[in-house]
């Protein structure tokens, strides 16, 4: 087959050198050459892979040895090699390896493949290796090849290093895998060349079978059949050549030129250079200008007409290349007929291009006042010479609703003209209402739904009804017709644009009045965008607005300050086509509002619950998507679960909803999905001044600590809300002074378009500390917020920074209580002590009270270690832990029940309470307000106790 093939190709060069040949041959070149690329690639990419290979195996079983269960009792035990030269054998059989070595802490071999060694002492360095603390691989020369070693450090659990495990493997024990590749690779080459080069000779066999196997005799007689037909035909036709010589002129030419039947071919026509005049050629036939110029210059031109004689000639001038030589072919068609018609066609041609500048010109922001002026700078004065536009009061509302234009109120948003002087005093001013009159054209365009022409205002009595005064002074200033069209988009009529002309214009006509019908109406798309524009936004924003934050709680943790800035709605042209839906016109225009939201929680035992979140996308469904998610953190805080509980509940929350939703059909694929979502939690412990964050796809906080030092601490990162698939969301704990200051974001304050996610944190950095050490929140917000934000964000920013406090020792009591029912007393009694010292003498009772009921429980059913524990804040906490995780339930006792009526009591008497779980037991707290508070219960204690019983059960 190859031998065919060489043949065939050789026959191919020495043969005929006809085109298909030659495009044969290159093809199969560069078949060959593409070939011989892949077989080289494939097998450099097998080499590569054959070392990342040996690294890997190398690695694995040094690691997996060296972190096996009792390597390190073998090492420090009285005979290591006894124990571990057979397992190491196994181990170095089982990974492949060429060799698996473990040596002691002092560089004493202990198993090894060359018996012979074992005992004797490794002459080289291991202190690197025990310093690393981490496998470490190198790639050394030999004599069988590349050898890959690694070298991975046994630790005792306190860190003391006990020895070291080596794996060693040479490349060319993998390298098996490119020679089992090679016979493949060899056979794919053969096929793809044999495949490569049939599939060229057929093109070649197609291409000359197209060309008819013609030779240079015929195609010379085939060209003049063609020039015998060119005298035939009732078009001229002239041939010049790249001199821009006359080649060939048939008999309609002459006809039509009034060329003398003996012109010979070959007149020139090019130009002299050095005497820079146009020598012989057309010029010397009498030519008009244009025409000679035409010729003269090449240039291509498509149905220009020239006047030639009494004839007016439509003149197409193509190059003949690549079809021939270089030159051009000119044809000449009698249009004398169009002489009429070519004002005619010029004005539609204008009109025709005014209208593509109108799809493309007006429309380019969403703001209803830019958009009419516009439409007025693009037909003043191409098409009229002044444009008023007016609009529907309710296009204007900053809440626009469906405009009404039955009653005919408009408000002037544009007036715009030139060459007027200093204006035109008798319109109405930009701004007002007018109401147009029954009987005025305005009134009848809104009336009828149609463009409305006075050609003559002069004598349009109703019109001049409307204003005497101001229409007298336009008449007076030349002003003489109008055409005035609704805007009408989508169904309502949004309001009328009124094109004047006044001296020096022509007066309107019925073809004037449709095209600006054409034009108002690709306007009004553009202006109905915009008016759903900024009812989408201001729906979506009222929504945010109404879903974030208004105030933050009152609490003891913190001092708070949030800023939120939306997206800028980015400009769009609207104008050019009709959106399909109102969700597509916003989501084309970039509508301003996102999905960034935050919450500042406060949690029982004076604690505070911190959030930022990011929503996927803009506009409603982001801020629909943002109410849900907030209002589940919310929820779940109320439970009093730690941070990486919170977000590994509202991970599955968040797949749940999107894959029901996916499994109800719901919506397009990414419309108000909730996956990709971001969330950082923190819960900051005034009592401790501890911070617990977590965080799911968001960016970390930033910590100022009291001196004005910038950190961010490192709190492990999860995959965004609905992706991490049941797997554990890590947490980090870490300690705040007072007067710290805990920086929350979202990723829209760091990123943006022309700068990275390292340059934001380092502006960051730079403007906190910027702000200083004793700035408050607020003036830490405005700092941020100055220095890294934009005037017009691409995407929404919310900012949270929060001051802490730490609770004074002398706001906070706390007893250990043994599991004794007689202790119940003694710690009423320090209870009352506390309080007394505190001044809450008068909620001393009630507070024994709880105290009493809830360490009665513990005692009871919980577990010790049993502690009780008082925090004096905005509100009394009291608080009882215990070892048991086994939490209380509130219930409605039976009258034959001895007890189970002391939870009751406490919900009763406290403003609120719950239980705590924690890594070592639980804690059930309850709050009491302090006296003053306005919100302490009124229930008398008998009352209460009383109410436990029906009256039937006496």
């Amino acid at each position: 087959m190859a031998g065919r093939l060489v043949r065939f190709m050789r026959s191919r060069v020495h043969g005929p050198r006809t085109l298909a040949g030659q495009i044969f041959v290159l093809q199969v070149v560069v078949v060959v050459l593409l070939v011989a690329a892949a077989v080289t690639v494939l097998l450099v990419q097998a080499r590569d892979d054959s070392e990342r290979d040996a690294r890997h195996r190398s690695q694995t079983a040094a690691e997996t040895y060296a972190h096996s269960p009792g390597l390190v009792d073998a090492l420090v035990g009285p005979d290591p090699t006894a124990v571990l030269e057979p397992s190491a054998r196994a181990a170095q059989q089982a990974s492949g390896v060429d060799a698996l070595t473990v040596l002691d802490a002092d560089g004493v071999r202990l198993t090894g493949p060359d018996t012979a060694l074992i005992g004797m002492r490794y002459e080289g360095n291991l202190g690197p290796f025990l310093a690393a603390g981490q496998s470490v691989t190198t790639k050394y020369p030999s004599n069988q090849g590349e050898l890959f070693v690694t070298v991975v450090p046994v630790y005792r659990q306190a860190g003391e290093p006990v020895g070291i495990v080596v794996a060693a493997i040479t490349v060319e024990r993998v390298n098996d895998t490119v020679g089992r590749q090679i016979p493949w690779l060899a056979l794919g080459a053969a096929a793809a060349l044999t495949l490569s080069a049939g599939a060229a000779a057929l093109v070649s066999r197609r291409l000359r079978r197209q060309t008819r196997g013609l030779g240079p005799s015929e195609i010379t007689r085939m060209y003049e059949h063609h020039d015998a037909v060119l005298h035939a035909a009732r078009e001229g036709v002239l041939i010049l050549d790249a001199d821009r010589r006359v080649v060939l002129a048939n008999d309609e030419a002459r006809r039509l030129l009034g060329l003398p039947p003996d012109t010979a071919p070959g007149t020139a026509t090019r130009t002299d250079t050095d005497a820079d005049t146009s020598v012989g050629g057309a010029a010397a036939l009498g030519l008009p200008e244009g025409l000679t110029g035409l010729l003269v210059s090449g240039r291509d031109a498509s149905d220009e007409v020239h006047a030639v004689g009494d004839r007016l000639l439509a003149v197409n001038q193509r190059p003949t290349a690549p079809y021939g030589s270089a030159g051009s072919v000119v044809t000449l068609r009698d249009t004398t007929e169009l002489r009429a018609l070519a004002g005619q066609a010029q004005a539609v041609r204008e009109r025709l291009r005014l209208l593509y500048e109108a799809g493309v010109r007006v429309g380019t922001t969403l703001d209803v006042a830019r958009t009419t002026q516009e439409l007025a700078e693009l037909c003043v004065p191409r098409f009229a010479d002044i444009v008023t536009v007016d609009l529907v009061e309710a296009m204007l509302d900053d809440e626009p609703g469906t405009p009404n234009a039955a009653a005919g109120r408009m408000r002037r948003v544009t007036s715009h003209w030139t060459g007027w002087g200093a204006g035109v005093p008798a319109l109405y001013p930009t701004g007002e209402v007018i109401t147009f009159g029954p009987a005025t054209p305005m009134a009848e365009a809104l009336r009828e739904g149609r463009g409305v022409l006075r050609a003559d205002l002069g004598t349009d009595k109703a019109w001049q009804a409307q204003a005497p005064d101001r229409t007298a002074r336009l008449i007076d200033a030349g002003v003489h017709s109008l055409v005035t069209v609704p805007l009408r988009a989508r169904g309502p009529v949004l309001g009328l644009a009124t094109f004047w002309r006044g001296a020096g214009s022509p007066a309107f006509d019925g073809d004037d009045v449709s095209f600006a019908e054409e034009v108002a109406a690709r306007a009004a798309v553009a202006l109905d965008n915009a008016r759903r524009y900024t009812r989408e936004h201001t729906t979506a924003v009222t929504l945010q607005r109404s879903l974030l934050p208004q105030t933050l709680p009152e609490q003891d943790a913190v001092d708070a300050a949030f800023r939120y800035l939306p997206a800028h709605a980015t400009t769009a042209s609207t104008a050019a086509s009709e959106p399909r839906s109102l969700a597509e016109a916003t989501a084309s225009a970039g509508v301003g509002v996102g999905g960034d939201w935050f919450d500042v929680i406060a949690l029982p035992g004076t604690r505070v619950a911190l959030v930022v979140g990011d929503v996927v996308g803009h506009g409603l469904h982001a801020a629909a998507t943002m109410g849900r998610l907030r209002t589940a953190v919310r929820n779940f805080s109320a439970l009093d679960l730690p941070p990486d509980e919170v977000l590994g509940h509202l991970d599955e929350l968040v797949a749940g909803i999107d894959q029901d939703r996916d499994a109800d059909g719901g919506a397009g694929p990414e419309e108000g999905r909730m996956t990709g979502a971001t969330c950082a939690y923190a819960i900051y412990d005034p009592v401790t001044g501890r911070v617990v964050a977590a965080r799911a796809g968001h960016p970390g906080p930033a910590v100022v600590d009291a001196e004005g030092a910038v950190d961010f601490p490192p709190v492990p990162v999860s995959l965004p809300l609905g992706l991490n698939e049941g797997l554990p969301i890590e947490t980090a704990e870490f300690d705040l002074a007072e007067g710290s200051r805990l920086v929350l974001f979202t990723d829209g304050l760091i990123e943006r378009r022309d700068r990275d996610l390292d340059a934001g944190l380092h502006l960051l950095r730079d403007a906190l500390t910027a702000a200083g050490p004793t700035a408050t929140p607020e003036q830490t917000c405005d700092a941020v917020i100055g220095a890294l934000a934009e005037e017009q964000p691409s995407d929404d920013v919310a900012l949270l920074v929060a001051r802490t406090h730490i609770l004074e020792e002398s706001q906070v009591a706390a007893w250990d209580v043994p599991p004794d029912p007689e202790a119940v007393g003694a710690v009423r009694a320090a209870c009352a002590r506390q309080l007394d010292a505190w001044g809450l003498g008068e909620i001393d009772f009630t507070a024994e009270l709880i105290l009493s009921e809830l360490v009665t429980n513990a005692i009871r059913y919980g577990t010790a270690p049993i502690r009780v524990r008082l925090l004096h804040g905005r509100a009394l906490t009291c608080e009882v832990s215990d070892a048991s995780s086994t939490a209380p339930h509130l219930r409605r006792a039976a009258t034959t029940d001895e007890g189970g009526r002391g939870l009751f009591l406490v919900a009763r008497f406290a403003t609120r309470w719950g239980t705590r779980y924690t890594a070592r037991g639980k804690v059930i707290w309850a709050e009491l307000p302090l006296p003053g508070a306005g919100s302490a219960p009124t229930t008398d204690l008998a009352d209460a106790l009383l109410d436990q019983f029906d009256d039937a059960d006496w």
